[in-house]
């Protein structure tokens, strides 16, 4: 096997063998079944990949991974004293977002790339594993020069729309005042 392969497979066993209620889970269907909870593991990944090649509801479960997993982890952040897991959190949220908005045309990209699900979730698993960083990757290289050059025309533009509503509301409960005289 190539040594990165026998590698990333050692770390996976490494992190499937820390103390943790899913790896007591694991421990324990190890036990009972014989099968190595590595083994376990790579043949549920490999049944959810199928699933998301050729699954009814692959759409569903796709956005499930990129929602519950970091969900949870912000609502722990926002719960947490540290501010970098804040940070950490927005920033996927941000991408997130905006891959979300992107995403308008899978039902298109769907029909031609038949895999794109799983590609979405391993994105997604890309973006929301702190060990790879990917969200942070991915808004400093692409989302903030964008945003940065943008910055001062999307300002105005709030600000002019902020001032038509606010006059809008204005004009509104006028209105509503003077018919209620």
């Amino acid at each position: 096997m190539h040594p990165q392969v026998d590698k990333l497979l050692s770390d996976i066993d490494k992190h499937l063998h820390q103390p943790g209620p899913i790896t007591n889970v694991l421990a324990k269907a190890e036990e009972k079944s014989g099968i190595r909870r590595l083994h376990l593991v790579l043949g549920i990944a490999g049944l959810q990949a199928l699933y998301l090649i050729f699954g009814h509801f692959a759409a569903l479960l796709c956005n499930f991974m990129g929602f519950i997993y970091p969900a949870y982890c912000s609502i722990r952040a926002i719960e947490s004293s540290s501010k970098e897991d804040d940070t950490q959190w927005l920033t996927y949220w941000v991408v997130f977002a905006l891959f979300s908005v992107a995403e308008f045309f899978s039902h298109q990209i769907c029909a031609v790339f038949p895999v794109y699900w799983l590609f979405k979730s391993l994105f997604l698993l890309y973006l929301y594993l702190p060990e790879t960083l990917g969200a942070k990757k991915i808004y400093h290289k692409f989302i903030q020069p964008l945003a940065a050059k943008h910055a001062p025309s999307i300002n105005s533009r709030l600000d002019a729309f902020a001032d038509k509503a606010r006059d809008g509301a204005r004009h509104l409960v006028d209105d509503i005042r003077e018919r209620a005289h």
